[in-house]
């Protein structure tokens, strides 16, 4: 048994209020669709997804760094078995915006394994393509998060490798939600000697004496904001310990969800001010939306 799609002309924008999704190479509503209880994916986790962001600019809505996105989604799917085309993807991704008029989006698209076994054996699959646009989410509480050490370790890279494999996403559910049961808005993860990791869906970088340091960890995703931030910043990467990232003058996160967002306090530690952060969230602000000199090929227009 197969997805069930709808015959919708891929062309037509529907009458009624039901947001529209790519999938498996046609344009359908969301409420026209259905997948069978016994996908892979839903027993086993056995997909992989991207968080993307399109922002209004001057020239109309652009997709952030949309190649890199797609690139990083391929490795995971190949690890799968699943054959993942980036230019299909890249199509789909502006299609979806184009019939959905969205211009400050998220752009959800994921590639999954669906049926012809319930095993482990994933050779013989059904696999399948949709790309989902919706209003921008907000990841984290803005200014105003704050962050706790989870008592989870990350996934190590040497058990899962460090991308949006979808069952390696539990591990980040299950920091929140302890994270979120004492008060506090976001997780961090810290490993076994005390190192810093990351957050449960961002990277952490710090600030001290006016120098950024984005925290480096081989359990960490490799995140597209973060690489965008060091170039914007000029930060240093190398691994940093959770004592030192309490002795920070800042820290903030980054991811695409959480664009760039600064850290009130690290559990019991209040940190300030924040300015060096405000003001690279406003650089990063004004980068994807493609008002920062420099940096237009990062944007794909829409």
């Amino acid at each position: 048994m197969s997805v069930i799609a709808a015959s919708a002309p891929a062309t037509t924008r529907p009458q009624t209020h039901a947001p529209m999704l790519w999938f498996d190479g046609a344009l359908v509503r969301t409420d026209a669709l259905q997948a069978p209880l016994t996908t892979h994916a839903m027993h086993y986790g056995t997909g992989v997804f991207e968080g993307i962001r399109s922002y209004a600019t001057r020239d109309g809505a652009a997709v952030f760094r949309l190649h890199e996105h797609l690139e990083r989604m391929r490795k995971g799917a190949e690890l799968l078995g699943i054959d993942l085309d980036v230019s299909q993807a890249t199509k789909a991704t502006l299609q979806t915006l184009r019939a959905n008029g969205h211009r400050d989006a998220y752009i959800r698209p994921l590639a999954w394994l669906g049926t012809g076994s319930i095993g482990l054996d994933v050779a013989a699959l059904s696999q399948h393509l949709m790309v989902a646009t919706m209003p921008n989410v907000v990841h984290l509480g803005g200014n105003h998060t704050r962050l706790t050490v989870s008592p989870w370790r990350r996934n190590p890279a040497s058990s899962l490798p460090p991308l949006k494999l979808c069952g390696g996403y539990v591990n980040s559910i299950l920091a929140k939600r302890e994270a979120k049961a004492r008060g506090f808005d976001e997780a961090l993860f810290v490993d076994e000697d005390g190192f810093v990791v990351e957050c449960t869906g961002a990277n952490v970088f710090m600030v001290r004496g006016g120098w950024v340091t984005a925290v480096e960890h081989r359990d960490a995703l490799p995140g597209i904001t973060r690489d965008t931030m060091i170039t914007l910043s000029g930060a240093r990467s190398r691994p940093v310990t959770l004592g030192g990232l309490l002795e920070a003058d800042e820290v903030f996160v980054c991811g695409t969800a959480a664009e760039v967002t600064a850290i009130k306090a690290l559990d019991r530690r209040e940190f300030g001010d924040n300015p060096v952060t405000r003001e690279l969230a406003a650089l990063y602000a004004r980068v994807v939306r493609g008002e920062e000199p420099g940096h237009g090929a990062w944007l794909t227009s829409v």
